[in-house]
């Protein structure tokens, strides 16, 4: 069965902020101050990788319960390299991410199955499998609406 996640991201008149919400939460984003925001949150890339290592964790958590692998506890630590010429239109420069790298800790006794369950998380992991293959990404309308006060 399909599931389908509805965000609403709106600027918030500081700077380069911006507040994501979706099912009742928020998550503010921003960007430092040397790069024109207020360093009121991560910045979207932050997020980005926030959320592949948060997807990685809960997995290998999901698939260490269902096969009754005893994991006390999951951290990863997350470095990507990005270089913001390419996002300023250098055409011989990507855009996004050039690498990431991840470096997993399994809190648990077997070595084999740690290992294992790290790979599957990696393997099956949703965020990791958007940025290993690409994903349409449609823009299905924009709204032009006048600014306050005209």
């Amino acid at each position: 069965m399909k599931s389908t996640s509805c965000i609403e991201v709106s600027s918030t008149g500081e700077g380069l902020q911006v507040r994501a919400h979706c099912r009742g939460f928020e998550i503010t984003f921003d960007e430092p101050e040397d790069m024109g925001g207020t360093n009121a949150g991560m910045n979207p890339v932050e997020g980005l990788l926030c959320s592949l290592g948060a997807c990685q964790s809960i997995a290998s958590m999901i698939f260490a319960r269902a096969q009754q692998i005893p994991l006390e506890g999951v951290s990863m630590e997350l470095e990507g390299d990005i270089d913001p010429e390419g996002f300023m239109g250098n055409p011989d420069i990507r855009n996004g991410l050039q690498e990431v790298r991840c470096k997993v800790r399994l809190m648990c006794g077997d070595e084999d199955a740690a290992r294992k369950l790290a790979a599957l998380a990696a393997e099956r992991c949703p965020v990791g499998d958007c940025l290993k293959n690409p994903v349409p990404l449609v823009c299905t309308e924009v709204v032009v609406e006048a600014p306050a006060g005209e």
